[in-house]
């Protein structure tokens, strides 16, 4: 079994240790033409391990010049550009694109809002009511896990009406379910965390008398 440790340091790690070893498998290639075209294939995975999709223009160079890095400049190619081992290139990972989407209510979260925009777009009957009545518990549920305290109705219906941009009015009959059932399979005291389950304690056998 062979150990990373055992093996040579990979000067750019980012490209793991597949990259390394098909530059390697190049280097073995006697047929220019074919170490060419392998050189181009090791390129475009090289690429596609950012962003899945092929290299443009513009960094289809850099990309070259990591190629010759990784191979300590010892790969007899021809590159498409002019460049040399004088030259550094920092390898520097694209920086991760967030979404800029922001939730009014964060203990909700924007899957949440979106459920009730959707909502507000039914029209009026019991499909509508049955599932602004399952976004109400999902709500309540939601609120709980972040605030283990008790939370008032009023304050989900307000806030759904908020999301909905008053499109949304839960009806006065409507019930929601006491706190404990939420958190826990319907066991009012089984959310708090103090609660320890009692255990129940076995009853000893009474050993067997031997008769001779």
């Amino acid at each position: 079994m062979e150990y990373n440790t055992q093996r040579p340091k990979l000067k750019i790690s980012d490209y793991g240790r597949n990259i390394y070893k098909l530059i390697q498998y190049a280097k073995g290639i006697e047929d220019r033409g074919q170490r060419n075209r392998m050189a181009q294939t090791i390129v475009n995975i090289m690429a596609r391990g950012e962003d899945g999709k092929r290299p443009k223009d513009e960094d289809q160079r850099r990309y070259w010049v990591h190629l010759m890095i990784l191979a300590d400049w010892d790969l007899d190619i021809d590159v498409p550009y002019d460049i040399s081992p004088e030259e550094s290139v920092e390898f520097k990972p694209r920086r991760m694109t967030y979404g800029q989407k922001g939730s009014r209510f964060h203990h909700y979260g924007h899957i949440m809002e979106e459920m009730v925009k959707r909502a507000a777009e039914y029209p009026d009957g019991e499909e509508r009511d049955a599932l602004i009545a399952r976004i109400a518990h999902a709500m309540k549920r939601d609120y709980l896990l972040w605030n283990r305290d008790t939370v008032e109705d009023e304050v989900i219906n307000s806030q759904m009406e908020l999301l909905s941009q008053g499109r949304i009015q839960v009806k006065q009959d409507f019930r929601y379910q006491e706190a404990g059932s939420y958190l826990a399979g319907g066991k009012e005291d089984s959310f708090n965390l103090n609660n320890k389950k009692k255990r129940k304690k076995k009853k000893k056998r009474k050993p067997q008398r031997q008769v001779f």
